[in-house]
């Protein structure tokens, strides 16, 4: 499979519009002896229409960033901003909407319903806001995930890798700003994986949307434009136009 690459303007495109940013942002878990810092001051772009991979050792921050980032977890200090939004200034109702409304998530665990069958599973997250169907985005979405014979089927019915193609649509369907996944081939054959880091690329080349994900996957990383590389709860580098190798070595390098 072939992986077209761009090159590094800053973490931002050429517009220069930043999608989401963490400003000095920490997070700490627990108190006094026990405290654990999660995050230590990070300070982060991430270009609007472009994929970027997060990665780094295990305990690095990786999931804590990204939960932080979608407001699924609260930060003890600095902001993030979705936009112009900033999250952290956000009541609990407000952040459960703008999650609803603003955001795409998928996880490892693919989080279907299994009562429901793909096509609901998909059109779930706009029942759920009250909003009506656009069709032609609805066949825009599954027609691109190559899922449309497979809509009537529940979740038990469906492969791995068509459970996650599911997840990937379920995601697209609200026209998110920034799509957060998180180890989104986890739990795929290389096959499957391959498939769904395809269908986020095309996610961000063919309609536009922002995908940023943690991965401890060099081959997944190297999927992405971009690699932000985090170590200890800090900002450890960055990679541009990534390749497996030069993923594998900057790994290397914050392992020594």
């Amino acid at each position: 499979m072939s992986i077209q690459t761009h090159a590094y303007t800053g973490s931002e495109t050429d517009s220069g519009a930043v999608a989401v940013r963490a400003v000095g942002l920490t997070k700490v878990y627990g108190a006094d002896r026990t405290a654990v810092r999660a995050l230590d001051g990070i300070s982060v772009p991430f270009a609007a229409g472009r994929f970027t991979a997060i990665m780094g050792p295990s305990g690095s921050g990786k999931s804590t960033l990204v939960h932080c980032l979608a407001g699924l977890d609260t930060a003890t200090s600095g902001r993030v901003l979705l936009g112009d939004t900033d999250l952290t200034s956000l009541g609990d109702t407000e952040l459960t909407l703008l999650r609803r409304d603003r955001l795409g998530f998928v996880f490892q665990a693919f989080n279907l319903l299994p009562t429901l069958n793909a096509e609901a599973n998909v059109l779930l997250p706009l029942r759920l806001a009250g909003r009506t169907v656009d069709p032609a985005w609805f066949d825009e979405v599954v027609g691109i995930l190559g899922i449309q014979d497979r809509l009537t089927h529940r979740p038990s019915e469906l492969s791995g890798g068509q459970q996650q193609r599911v997840a990937v649509a379920r995601a697209l369907i609200n026209r998110p700003e920034v799509i957060f996944a998180d180890e989104p081939t986890g739990n795929l054959d290389s096959r499957s994986g391959g498939e769904v880091l395809a269908l986020l690329r095309a996610s961000v080349r063919e309609l536009g949307r922002t995908v940023v994900m943690v991965t401890h996957d060099p081959a997944a990383a190297a999927a992405a434009d971009h690699v932000v590389l985090l170590a200890d709860g800090r900002l450890a580098g960055e990679i541009a136009d990534p390749t497996v190798d030069t993923v594998i070595d900057h790994l290397r390098r914050l392992g020594d």
